[in-house]
């Protein structure tokens, strides 16, 4: 399917599709954990699952401040008093320190949702040498993830229950088409890295479409993932879901007229696409192990990750990925090897 087809596609959905309820459980006993929850889709799913009654609701912020301001309006506003614990992903010092701080405070890990991400148009990097929307969005939140890992399996051992691992990907990434001289680099993760205005107009390279690069990176860490945990801990869910195109400060540093019209005229309201963030956190659907939810279904993403060289294409970023974390924390070769199947 092409670009203006995808385009046309989301269009569609976002005016003719009804968007579903919010499904509702008893969290009782249970932790819950949202990263990026001190606005937007994180805030309020946060909200939804404030209203559900877990033992612990932890809201991960960068800010803490806003952190602390986010806290307050879920108290005001459900009775609910959260906690928060700082998280910067544009630092991978920061998402190890954080690791360190839940091996001795955290305990049960019932419900991870890795949300954060961040948006633009310029090229970027981190003080860790990562193009920034490529370390926050995708190595940033997969490295969090493996390092609470453990605590999900420990979870799941010890109170006999299902921990679930959502990460928010997007609609965008159909959008993507993976340029042959990518897939045939030495090293896919550098060569996303690496910029060359000379080849900015291509797909995968292009920064206007480094934003959907990254979810459907979010989606090829999901199911590769769980090939590796569906045989060693099938009591552990991931999955990926869209949120649908909603209201967001994820784009107040591109703000234009075009965008804002599009926003007025198709956008959901921010609290409707938490739904799904909610949904893949405990709707109940079989389907949903390794699954891509999008208005609260499992259905097909990228079409590209089900052809031959999107599934090598999934196994080699599996590979580099876990290569530079491996030179990051010595506890991810651990994981691996103790926790996750070949």
């Amino acid at each position: 399917m092409g670009f203006l087809d995808n385009i046309f596609r989301l269009f569609r959905d976002q005016l003719f599709t009804t968007p579903p309820p919010l499904v509702r459980a008893d969290l009782s006993g249970k932790t819950v954990l949202v990263v990026g929850a001190n606005v937007g889709l994180g805030f309020e799913a946060a909200k939804h699952f404030a209203e559900m009654q877990p033992e612990r609701l932890i809201l991960a912020c960068r800010s803490e401040t806003k952190g602390q301001e986010a806290i307050n309006l879920i108290k005001e506003q459900t009775g609910f008093q959260a906690e928060l614990w700082l998280l910067d992903l544009a630092k991978f010092s920061s998402v190890r320190k954080f690791a360190d701080r839940w091996e001795k405070e955290g305990g049960r890990l019932d419900i991870l949702v890795e949300n954060a991400a961040v948006s633009g148009f310029e090229y970027n990097q981190t003080e860790d040498g990562w193009e920034t929307m490529l370390h926050v969005n995708y190595l940033a939140s997969a490295l969090h993830a493996l390092l609470l890992l453990p605590h999900m399996i420990e979870t799941a051992k010890k109170y006999s229950t299902t921990p679930r691992l959502v990460t928010v990907s997007s609609g965008t990434n159909h959008w993507i088409q993976f340029d042959k001289e990518i897939l045939g680099s030495s090293s896919i993760l550098k060569s996303l890295n690496s910029y060359d205005p000379a080849l900015a107009s291509s797909s995968t390279r292009s920064m206007r479409g480094r934003y959907p690069l990254t979810k459907l990176l979010n989606i090829f860490f999901t199911r590769a993932l769980n090939d590796r945990l569906s045989t060693s801990h099938p009591t552990i869910i991931t999955n990926a879901v869209d949120p649908a195109f909603c209201h967001s400060l994820l784009r107040r540093d591109i703000r234009s007229f075009g965008i804002s019209l599009v926003e007025f005229i198709f956008a959901f309201p921010t609290e409707v696409g938490s739904r799904q963030l909610v949904f893949g956190a405990i709707g109940e659907d079989e389907k949903l192990r390794g699954g891509y939810v999008s208005f609260s279904k499992v259905v097909e993403p990228n079409e590209f990750i089900s052809t031959g060289e999107g599934r090598e294409a999934q196994e080699r970023l599996w590979r580099e990925t876990i290569d530079v974390f491996q030179k990051l924390d010595p506890r991810v070769q651990n994981i691996v090897r103790d926790h996750l199947s070949n």
